[in-house]
């Protein structure tokens, strides 16, 4: 036997005693409880609100019942459509001079302020309301607005500039006129200078389709920048490129002057996932968020096969957006004639959940709980589950 030194036996204690010590700490369950990751105390929560297939905007009592049950459904964000089929939801100065109509003239429309309603409602119960730009650049082709004002139309390389969506006959209004480009601003700069907002949303159409940009003023603004016409395939690179720098241009002109307004207004994206956004639609989203021209994102992830829903999560883009801003995923909650069904909804939750994002945001209130196959009792159940306690949205900081 090895006969130790007293001060080597002392040692050697110390040493046990360290390894028991760091073993139980390492073991120990209530140890693991206090440094395992912490319970988010924050997540948005989130319905978009429109006109189409839903009555939920056309009365006052509706919108009351609406915003009471987001309430006790624990939903902390709602985003109400005020720009829509070629008017406003709300009084407007800026389309009263443009193409003299102030208001949707639709019944349960017109002669109300339905965007204020809306805040007067959520405002008391801690509800933040973001009104969302639905339409953006595009009109309806028969509107008031393309009517009266031809020369803002996009054009196609051959002249037209009918873009069919479903049924519907669409023109897109050129991103790249200056006058376009205030009429917009105007409309924005009004809501943020008169209603108690949190932010204001723009979405996919919040950019131009890749045939469009064949107007003679476009093409001459390129043959004056770039000393040649553009190319005749509007998905040539360059070409792309120059359009959607442009369209970034205004989107920073655009998130300045709301921020010189009211700096706490949040800028809040929906925007396609950006291998379509940027090829199809020229919005280069990716870049105004790392230019600090927004301050939230919901991606919109409108996919039924789960596998799909997932991997878009995955993309690089948006694992950088996640680190920079509060980003959060848009989910289809059905459509009137294709009903989304509760598990998928549950399952898209989850995955969102398990990566850690901001939140989710529901397309569309409607569909929450109508056109299903579950009863609206079962839908309503679920959404509880969902949220069963209230929270707060991420806090959203500006860096421009």
């Amino acid at each position: 036997m090895i006969k130790l030194h007293k001060w080597q036996r002392r040692l050697a204690l110390i040493v046990v005693f360290a390894i028991a010590l760091t073993s139980s700490a390492i073991l120990s369950p209530r140890l693991l409880a206090q440094t395992s990751p912490q319970t988010p105390t924050t997540e948005l929560r989130g319905v978009w609100l429109t006109n189409i297939d839903s009555d939920v905007i056309f009365s006052r009592n509706n919108i009351i019942d609406a915003v009471n049950r987001l309430d006790k459904l624990n939903f902390n964000t709602i985003y109400p459509t005020v720009w829509q089929g070629g008017y406003t939801l709300y009084p407007s100065a800026a389309a009263q001079r443009v193409f003299g109509q102030s208001i949707d003239p639709s019944p349960g429309l017109k002669d109300r302020d339905i965007l204020q309603e809306i805040i007067a409602q959520s405002r008391p119960k801690g509800i933040a309301v973001i009104p969302w730009f639905e339409f953006g650049f595009m009109a309806p082709a028969e509107s008031e607005l393309a009517t009266l004002h031809p020369e803002w139309l996009a054009q196609r390389r051959d002249g037209s500039t009918i873009w069919k969506e479903g049924k519907h006959e669409r023109v897109w209004l050129n991103p790249f006129h200056p006058e376009v480009q205030q009429f917009i601003l105007d409309l924005i700069l009004e809501i943020v200078d008169n209603y108690d907002i949190d932010g204001i949303q723009f979405d996919d159409h919040f950019g131009l389709p890749v045939e469009f940009g064949y107007e003679p003023l476009t093409v001459s603004m390129y043959q004056e920048q770039i000393k040649s016409p553009p190319s005749d395939d509007p998905r040539e690179t360059f070409w792309v490129r120059w359009r959607a720098d442009k369209i970034n241009d205004f989107v920073g002109r655009v998130s300045r002057a709301i921020k010189s307004r009211k700096e706490k207004c949040i800028v809040s994206l929906s925007p396609n996932p950006f291998h379509f956004s940027l090829p199809a639609h020229l919005q280069d989203w990716f870049t105004w968020e790392r230019r600090g021209y927004i301050q939230e994102i919901v991606l919109q992830v409108y996919r039924s096969d789960i596998k799909r829903f997932s991997a878009e999560l995955e993309r690089e883009e948006v694992k950088l957006a996640k680190l920079n801003i509060p980003t959060a995923i848009g989910i289809l909650t059905g459509l009137k004639n294709n009903s989304v069904p509760l598990k998928q909804i549950q399952e898209q939750v989850q995955e969102v959940r398990k990566r850690d994002f901001a939140g989710v945001s529901f397309f569309f209130y409607e569909s929450l709980s109508n056109w299903a196959r579950e009863t609206p009792e079962q839908r309503n159940y679920a959404l509880q589950e969902f949220f069963p306690t209230k929270m707060q949205r991420p806090p959203s900081e500006g860096r421009i």
